[in-house]
């Protein structure tokens, strides 16, 4: 459907912001992602899922990235992993991909409507997330090497 071409396009464009492909010329790149379940914040699930994978493939990345949903609630309050019930809930629903490098934004997709001000504080706490799920990144891969 529309909705799930969308979130391919966005999922690709974000790979390929950070695969460095010019090492590897005249080679294809297929990365498949089966959604067994969908219980809140899949695209940001759905990019780390795939940077796992790219990662764990041995592909040459300019940085590593991460997706972090933010749920902006009626209220103002922001809410980081929302579950579906509580996107439902929301306002508006944020997710971003963030570089490992800097903290850059790699991707913005918004659903509802916030300020200005607000995207800017979901995008603060988005990038202080992104340090979690980097250690989660590390940990994962030393634990699935250290056992070699």
């Amino acid at each position: 459907g529309v909705l799930e071409r969308s979130r391919e396009q966005l999922l690709r464009q974000t790979c390929e912001a950070v695969l460095l492909g010019v090492l590897h010329p005249r080679t294809a790149i297929s990365l498949v992602l089966q959604v067994l379940s969908d219980a809140g914040s899949l695209l940001s699930c759905c990019l780390n899922a795939a940077c796992m994978a790219l990662l764990d493939a041995g592909l040459p990345l300019a940085a590593l990235f991460c997706g972090v949903t933010c749920a902006l609630q009626p209220d103002g309050t922001i809410l980081l992993d929302p579950t579906a019930r509580q996107e439902q809930e929301a306002r508006a629903i944020l997710t971003f991909a963030i570089a490992s490098s800097n903290r850059k934004v790699l991707m913005a997709t918004t659903k509802g409507s916030c300020s200005v001000e607000e995207m800017q504080q979901c995008l603060a706490a988005a990038q202080r997330a992104a340090s979690t799920v980097f250690q989660f990144y590390r940990d994962s891969v030393r634990r699935r090497y250290s056992k070699c």
